[in-house]
């Protein structure tokens, strides 16, 4: 694990990270995976292993998810998606349950049961599904009455945030249907329910207008936005930040704003792009009370891999903070591999508990059969615990603030 050289001044102490994370090179000459191992599939199998979520559950019970891609997973006609859960806190996982059809899901905990939510497919329909029983059974949607949210059109997501706000639950959606193109088809909006509604019943929910991006903007260097995080901004409004496709190293998130109905999604391309660093990777963003900042887990690009293409550096994953959504800082480097093409810790969903965060990431990795078939194509699915996180966070409100935020 490495600090890197940008931050040395903004972060001066050890960040600690479960035990055994470090890189290690066992007896047969292959590096030790990461974290815990959750699920792996070799490469050869033609599966990889896509959209990692993570809850926990009221009883203290961690849910973890995860889907396939890859040319043998039939998920361009109907997505799997399994379930995992560990009741010792992360130290290891059993299968529990399997969905079909489910795709791009996340779960979340929601009025004392569980949901999944995401497609039935690779570009299929919304679907959500309910489970009271910590996600052993779950319910079926086959219809609009029963978590069938859409039957037309196609859609696009990842195991992104949902958030209870005023009164309503928010999850920010891609519709896909603007060409076919991958990411310049990509327009982005927000779904939304009442809170207290059965959320299984299609017409409790609100979609928002769908925006397409402009090609144009970002001076001509946009090439699409997607996996949208619903996020409550410091003066109380939603927003939709997502990812940005771009071809030059400096990577950027779009701030895409909700009316308070969760009607109207509108942007101003001249103010509401970002520098956020790892934008033009899937990351996760939640506000933490505590410390009164916003946490990502993102895959940023370490100076020596700086690329115009940063979309496919992903063998650094940092923990970055912020105070407003607008200026985010690096905190720590937290997983790393010196070789970009074959290694990849990505598309991390994490939570907090208590003063650790922990999540779950798509790895790819060495392993006895050869490795993953590229940094994209992850044949792990790792679980890890980042212990007391905030313990030496900077509040980026104050650029001479030096002590713990408590």
């Amino acid at each position: 694990m490495r600090l890197l050289p940008s931050i040395i001044s903004w972060v001066t102490c050890a960040f600690l990270l479960q035990p055994g994370a470090a890189q290690k090179v066992n007896s047969r000459g292959l590096e030790k995976v990461p974290g815990v191992v959750i699920d792996h599939c070799p490469a050869s199998s033609g599966r990889y292993l896509g959209s990692p979520s993570i809850v926990i559950l009221p009883d203290g019970k961690y849910l973890v998810s995860h889907d396939f891609f890859g040319p043998k997973s039939g998920c361009t006609k109907s997505g799997v998606t399994e379930i995992f859960c560990s009741t010792n806190r992360g130290a290891t996982w059993s299968r529990i349950a399997g969905l079909s059809p489910s795709f791009w899901n996340n779960l979340f905990v929601h009025g004392g049961a569980v949901y999944a939510i995401g497609t039935t497919k690779e570009y299929g329909q919304i679907v959500v599904r309910r489970s009271r029983d910590n996600g052993r059974t779950w319910t079926e949607p086959d219809s609009p009455a029963t978590g069938q949210l859409t039957s037309v059109g196609h859609w696009h997501t990842a195991p992104v945030p949902v958030v209870e706000h005023a009164g309503k639950v928010w999850r920010a959606f891609e519709n896909a249907d603007h060409g076919t193109e991958w990411g310049r088809r990509f327009c982005a909006g927000m779904l939304s329910a009442p809170a207290d509604s059965d959320l299984l019943n299609a017409t409790n929910w609100t979609f928002s207008n769908f925006l397409p991006g402009q090609p144009q903007w970002l001076a001509g260097d946009f090439g699409g936005w997607l996996e949208g995080n619903a996020v409550v901004t410091p003066a109380g409004k939603i927003v939709d930040l997502l990812r940005c496709d771009v071809h030059t190293p400096d990577e950027r998130a779009a701030l895409v704003r909700l009316s308070d109905d969760g009607k109207t999604a509108s942007f101003d391309p001249d103010s509401n792009f970002v520098d956020f660093p790892g934008g033009a990777k899937k990351f996760t963003v939640r506000f933490d009370a505590q410390s009164k900042l916003y946490w990502a887990l993102a895959n940023i690009v370490a100076e020596p891999d700086r690329s115009n293409l940063p979309g496919t550096i992903r063998n650094t994953l940092a923990l970055t903070c912020s105070p407003d959504l607008v200026h985010w800082k690096i905190y720590r480097e937290v997983l790393h591999h010196e070789q970009p093409d074959k290694f990849g810790f990505q598309y991390a969903d994490w939570q907090f508990s208590g003063d650790d965060l922990v999540a779950v990431v798509r790895t790819a990795f060495s392993d006895a059969a050869g490795g993953a078939h590229t940094y994209h194509d992850a044949n792990y699915l790792t679980f890890h615990r980042f212990e007391n996180f905030r313990r030496y966070a900077v509040s980026t409100h104050s650029a001479r603030a030096t002590q713990p935020i408590r």
